[in-house]
């Protein structure tokens, strides 16, 4: 990984403020049931990180007093921290709207089987990652049988309710590239994942998010070993689009991680790059004053035209109607079939 940091380090990205807060991004662990390729965590099995209940007894007190309008659950696979469903509890208990940011295997995992219903049960809006509706590309992504599975799961939440427009539950999926490319329209690409499914499963849901692939941890270590990592910064330089600038998701969130150290967003505590870049002293969650963050300044490093690119993408998706043309960037073959 550090064969890719001096080459972030130095930077003409537009300089970023914070507004309000409204999400708060909770990091439970890197430890995850899966290791899928375009990772910008590096979760897996292996991982040993996991937030301990000290932490997120520290998490919940900021959350008292900062009173964010939503609590975003991400990993690793989030569920598998021991108080996953007690801190999502007491979230409800202040009445914050919570995502938890699902890979969908997990629910199939035989320690998870009633987390399907505990999620619905609670109302919580689920982010469920499906890089593709292809069962090559996603096995390719994710490991082999990772599609079938994902299907299982996905029929198990539209029996509870989820991604009916009526029920109030929320199903949102998310599609990354399979490579060092940017994602097609979203809108379009919706209208194609909600007729694939459909037609094939049955399956239904909400919206579609396109997410870029960050060039940091695995991913970024990938195209390191590809010779591609320069050529796919051009790409996310050249697709540049200030329309999505006002409405990247650092402006208004703010990222934890397992250990609660706090961060503009989850992609800079992937390269430890603390809130406000302060570099020298990262701030512990413990120690943050909610009411100090607006117009405080943002790190920013080349990573963030990943977040700019086309139309743009945050953790909900793409965050520009004006999208410029993505002439290098368009996937027809893999995806629009």
């Amino acid at each position: 990984m550090h064969a890719i940091r001096p080459r972030l380090e130095r930077h003409n990205f537009p300089q970023l403020y914070r507004r309000a807060l409204e999400t708060l991004q909770v990091n439970l662990g890197y430890l995850c049931n899966m290791s899928c390729l375009h990772c910008h965590v590096n979760a897996g099995p292996k991982r040993k990180e996991v937030m301990d209940r000290a932490t997120i007894d520290k998490v919940l007190e900021f959350m008292q007093a900062a009173k964010p309008k939503t609590l975003d659950l991400t990993g690793g696979a989030p569920e598998m921290n021991p108080h996953f469903k007690e801190l999502i509890y007491q979230a409800k208990q202040l009445d914050i709207h919570t995502i938890d940011r699902c890979n969908l295997t997990i629910l199939e995992e035989p320690d998870h089987q009633d987390l399907a219903e505990f999620l619905a049960e609670k109302n919580i809006e689920i982010i469920a990652s499906l890089p593709c509706y292809l069962e090559e590309n996603v096995d390719q992504q994710r490991g082999n049988g990772a599609f079938q599975k994902s299907i299982t799961a996905l029929k198990k939440l539209n029996d509870l309710g989820y991604g009916e427009e009526q029920s109030g539950l929320t199903l949102n999926l998310v599609y990354n590239p399979q490579g060092p490319t940017l994602p097609p329209p979203q809108n379009e690409l919706e209208t194609a994942y909600k007729k694939h499914l459909k037609d094939g499963f049955g399956i239904v849901f909400n919206q579609l998010f396109t997410m870029v692939n960050m060039p940091i941890q695995r991913f970024g270590s990938t195209l390191v070993s590809n010779g591609q990592f320069e050529n796919y910064m051009e790409l996310l330089k050249e697709n540049y689009n200030p329309d999505a600038l006002g409405s990247v998701m650092c402006k208004s969130t703010l990222s934890i991680d397992w250990q609660g150290y706090v961060y503009d967003c989850d992609f800079n505590q992937m390269l430890n790059l603390p809130l406000a870049d302060r570099s020298d002293s990262p701030i512990h969650v413990s120690e943050l004053n909610h009411s100090t963050l607006v117009n405080q300044s943002i790190a920013v490093r080349q990573h963030c035209y990943g977040c700019t690119a086309g139309q743009g993408s945050s953790c909900g998706g793409a965050i520009s109607e004006n999208p410029i043309t993505l002439e290098k960037s368009i996937i027809t073959e893999e995806v629009i079939k």
